[in-house]
Order: structure tokens, then sequence, then C-alpha cells
């Protein structure tokens, strides 16, 4: 398979390229065990953390920022206050406070502050996220490295996860509310895919409670030509979410800026993940990817 797309990976810089599906990886390109930064997919991952608090009643999705005392530097409004756990997941907050670790893209699609009341209009949104993490950390009593060590790391296996440097905090002067970034390989980033494509299953055993995998790829929202979200998670609608692709129905991932793809889909019992190089600044764009995704689904069943 590797060789019929070689023309396309040349052409851009591919750092690491997976294709999996019933049970096997099918293709590969590049390093398998290469510790990449995860961006964005670090909120595919803390949503899964936030559902094993949720299924051991540590964490209530319709509690409002009010009842859980979260706040930010500069104060949030009453209105705001009332926004739930469950806004922050769906990314459905309507809080516009300035927030760490933007893109360019997200500082140009957030809207003005307190134009939207909580529940009401999505936006794909870091505050949410951020203020995610100092949720999940108030209700587990631990880190959110600790959470992903133990909770998924260990009974995953993972074989090339570091917890002592790959899983960290990082701070901002905007917002008290901090990034909880992750760096992963592919042969990791693809048991997690497995588990979520797996009801939550890992040998045996219910890692992840299966309901909550089922939440978290429902469609809450349309996200225009991004597809559709649900909790954390990019979902394909009606074959849309990627430029020059069609998705297969039922299909759902986890992307990070520059060009990390964690693709999932259930109709081909497959997975694809994509990796990039950001360290020494490089990207490869949405169409790149679709393009590259368009040639792999001729060679899937």
């Amino acid at each position: 398979m590797i060789d019929d797309l070689k023309s396309l990976i040349d052409r851009q810089p591919t750092a690491a390229l997976t294709v999996w599906q019933s049970g096997q990886v099918t293709g590969s390109f590049g390093p398998q065990d290469h510790r990449f930064l995860c961006h964005s997919i670090r909120k595919s991952i803390l949503a899964a953390l936030i559902g094993i608090e949720v299924h051991a009643g540590r964490l209530d999705l319709g509690a409002t920022l009010e009842s859980l005392g979260i706040d930010d530097k500069d104060p949030l409004s009453s209105v705001e206050r009332q926004a739930s756990v469950y806004d922050l997941l769906t990314a459905r907050s309507g809080i516009y406070h300035p927030a760490g670790y933007e893109t360019e893209w997200m500082g140009m699609i957030k809207e003005r502050r307190h134009s939207h009341a909580p529940g009401t209009f999505w936006c794909y949104n870091n505050w949410d996220f951020n203020a995610l993490g100092t949720i999940y950390v108030k209700a587990s009593g631990h880190s959110v490295a600790e959470g992903f060590t133990g909770h998924l790391a260990t009974p995953l296996g993972l074989q090339d996860f570091r917890p002592g440097t790959d899983a960290w905090v990082e701070t901002f002067a905007q917002s008290c509310h901090d990034a909880y970034p992750l760096r992963l390989s592919n042969r990791d980033l693809l048991r997690f895919c497995q588990l979520y494509l797996q009801g939550g299953v890992w040998e045996g055993r219910q890692v992840l409670p299966a309901s909550w995998t089922q939440l978290c790829t429902l469609r809450n929202s349309d996200a225009g030509p991004r597809g559709a979200y649900g909790y954390m998670w990019w979902l394909e609608r009606d074959g849309c979410g990627l430029p020059n692709v069609v998705l297969p129905k039922g299909s759902f991932m986890a992307i990070g800026a520059g060009g990390h793809y964690a693709l999932v889909m259930p109709d081909r019992d497959a997975i694809v993940l994509h990796r990039v190089d950001t360290d020494r600044g490089d990207t490869v764009s949405g169409f790149q990817f679709g393009s590259l995704l368009s040639a792999i689904l001729q060679h899937l069943d």
C-alpha cells in the first residue's frame, strides 16, 4: 500500500503514517515509535479521562461553573457562570475569555465576549477545553498526567510514553486555566484509538465505559465543512469532515494543529494515523491529508 502512496507522501512533510484494519497494521511510513507532540489530540484524550470521572460519580456533567467554583482572571459574568460541564465538553459554553494555546485559526473564529448564552452556540474554543482540565484535576484529585498514566497508558500497555517527560502543564498570563500537552508515538496512539473502536474494552477489560465512547461520538453540533462535533471529538457528517475526501459513515477523529490526525472508521474497522514533525515547523494541510486519505481508502475494504 505504502508504495502506491509514495508519490503523495513525497509531496508533503508527512513524518509518520499508520494504516490499521481488522486487527493488523496494513501499511506504515516513518518511525512508529517517535513521540510526536499531540497538539489538540490531547482534547479527545481528556474527554476519555472525564468520562472515567463521570462514570465513578465524581463529576456531574450538569454541574455549573458557579457550583464548581470555576472563574478566571477577568471574572466570569453571572450568565457565564451558569455554563455546565456539558456545555464546555461540547464547546458550547458561550465563554470567550482569553485562553492559552490558541492557534491563529482559533483566534479568528472566536466569538465576541458575552455574545452567546451558555449552551446556545457552538464555537471551537480553547477556554472550554483548558477549563475542563481544571475541572478534571479538581474532581479527580490528581493531575491530567497522572490520570492519563494510570487510567489509560498503563492498562493499554503503551510502549513509548514516558510519564516523567511526555505529559506536562503549560501556564498562561491571560488565563488561570492551564493546558495539558502530551507526546505520543503512532503505535501508542493507535491503542487509544482502538479503545474507542472497541467500545472502551482492551484485552477483555472495560477501560472506558462503553456508553461514554458512544456519547463522545454523537453529533452534538454541526461544524460546517469540518463535519460535526461531539465530546471533544470531530465527527463525519454526511461524508463531510475533511476536504478532498468523502469520509466513511460514522467516522470520528482527533485532530491536532499542523497535520496530526487520528481517524477512526468503524464502518471499515479501520484507523488511520497521520503525524507531522511540528517541532521543526513542518505542517500538512487538511487538503493534503484529505487527498492522501482518499488514496488510502481505495485500499481498504
